[in-house]
């Protein structure tokens, strides 16, 4: 049965006689037309969750092989022909123009037509028993090679950073779609009773996206990811102020919580649900976020392991908090790090970054069990400018086939040749692993159901354990 439904009945109970005719505002014939209609279709009430607790745990379409994400995003786009994608032909061109049959009759942000290709000034092995071939700037993940999964036929339909960012949260190029995150936690709910069911740590700069890439779009709010903040309090104003106690705190969200409940009785709005849960989720946080962020009694070892240093925020420190959100049943965290984009000074910009990622990545890779994700804006092409055609991605754990490489690049890495994967197929793969048809995980919205991968996507079956 379309997951969609089933939530939508259990929601429809609160749209009331009273709350439906004060919507109308129209003769009695559109009244009539509407009553008709399935209750949970009428006025924007699409496909809600369950008031008393939406984010409670609900079962997918079919067994899960995942059940947890950690979704690692590198803003900016990572050169794949620098970390990846090795193309020992750009040598023979290189500070050489583009070939023209290359390029002709296309363009691209930032290309010249006469743009001279570049080889990439970066060495390259075969690492592990799959012998997956990976730059000297990854020595880390080189050491959990046999344990990933590398796609080097990745694409997308975006070439500029806003919307590439976009499109890979979102499965779409415009704003106003709901995030990968928030489609899962509205799946699946949470399994966490005192944290957010989707978290977002970020470790370096601004997002081209902004808050779309981790947003609800026109699912419940309830269901949008929780920035948590690089130091104190993971979330304004959890400390209650001096002179409140939790005493006093309690019984004024006992009072606010019962109007709250009275008003959506007779509203039947999910967003009144969603004040409650925030509320409620707010209190609760008071005592876990602070455990959640005192790594204290974290190892030496484990530290170690990650590049971690307490009371510093870093990439290496939000790797371990992502672990520690995971082992406390939050559903989906998402990790960005912003700082990819080098259009010049490749060499220096990549070992700053990997310098700063390569390690807690491979950790995570190391500590966990469940899915994690490596991915970015789009590619990257010769003189290293935008490349939406082909770019690299990497998985782990939670029933990904490890030790595996799938896809090929033609010999300037322009083009994909072999096994070329979509923004659609990765977001339905994730999807499958975490027990879910994606033509099925579904939310109507202005007369049309909706979906993360919109009217396209198929699993990769080879990426599949």
């Amino acid at each position: 049965m379309n997951l969609s439904f089933e939530l939508r009945s259990e929601y429809s109970k609160y749209v009331t006689r009273r709350w439906f005719f004060r919507q109308c505002g129209v003769g009695l014939g559109s009244i009539a037309l509407a009553s008709l209609l399935d209750p949970g279709k009428v006025f924007g009430g699409e496909k809600m969750a369950a008031a008393a607790n939406p984010l409670a745990p609900r079962k997918p379409h079919f067994k899960p092989k995942a059940k947890r994400v950690i979704y690692l995003f590198m803003g900016g786009a990572p050169s794949q022909l620098d970390l990846f994608d090795y193309k020992p032909t750009l040598a023979k061109y290189n500070g050489r123009p583009v070939p023209k049959e290359v390029v002709m009759g296309q363009k691209y942000a930032f290309i010249k037509p006469d743009a001279a290709l570049f080889a990439s000034e970066f060495k390259f092995d075969r690492h592990g028993q799959c012998g997956a071939e990976l730059s000297e700037a990854l020595p880390h993940l080189a050491e959990v090679v046999d344990d990933i999964a590398i796609v080097k036929s990745m694409t997308t339909d975006a070439f500029n950073h806003a919307p590439g960012q976009v499109l890979m949260q979102t499965g779409a190029t415009q704003f106003g779609r709901p995030s990968m995150g928030s489609w899962v936690l509205y799946g699946l709910g949470s399994e966490s009773q005192n944290l957010p069911g989707f978290v977002v740590l970020n470790s370096a700069g601004g997002l081209s996206g902004g808050a779309a890439l981790y947003g609800g779009g026109f699912l419940p709010t309830v269901y949008q990811g929780v920035p948590f903040r690089k130091s104190g309090d993971p979330v304004l104003f959890l400390s209650n102020p001096a002179g409140v106690t939790n005493q006093m705190q309690r019984r004024t969200l006992d009072l606010v919580k019962d109007l709250n409940e009275r008003h959506l009785s007779v509203m039947g709005d999910p967003e009144i649900a969603t004040r409650i849960n925030s509320f409620e989720m707010a209190f609760r946080m008071q005592s876990s976020a602070p455990e959640l962020m005192d790594v204290s009694k974290e190892s030496p070892e484990t530290l170690k392991l990650y590049g971690a240093e307490p009371g510093k925020p870093s990439f290496a420190m939000n790797c371990l908090l992502a672990r520690r959100l995971i082992e406390r049943g939050v559903r989906f965290v998402q990790l960005f790090h912003e700082g990819w984009d080098h259009h010049s000074e490749v060499v220096k910009g990549i070992n700053d970054q990997t310098g700063k990622t390569d390690q807690a990545s491979a950790a995570l890779i190391k500590d966990l069990a469940q899915m994690v994700e490596a991915n970015a804006d789009f590619g990257r092409k010769w003189g290293r400018a935008h490349h939406p055609q082909a770019f690299t991605l990497w998985l782990a754990g939670g029933g990904i086939k490890p030790g595996i490489t799938i896809g090929e690049t033609d010999e300037l890495g322009f083009h994909v040749v072999k096994d070329k994967v979509h923004v659609h197929d990765l977001h339905a793969t994730i999807l499958h692993l975490l027990g879910f048809d994606h033509t099925k995980l579904t939310f109507r919205f202005q007369g049309r159901d909706f979906r993360l991968t919109d009217v396209e996507g198929e699993v990769v079956e080879k990426v599949l354990a």
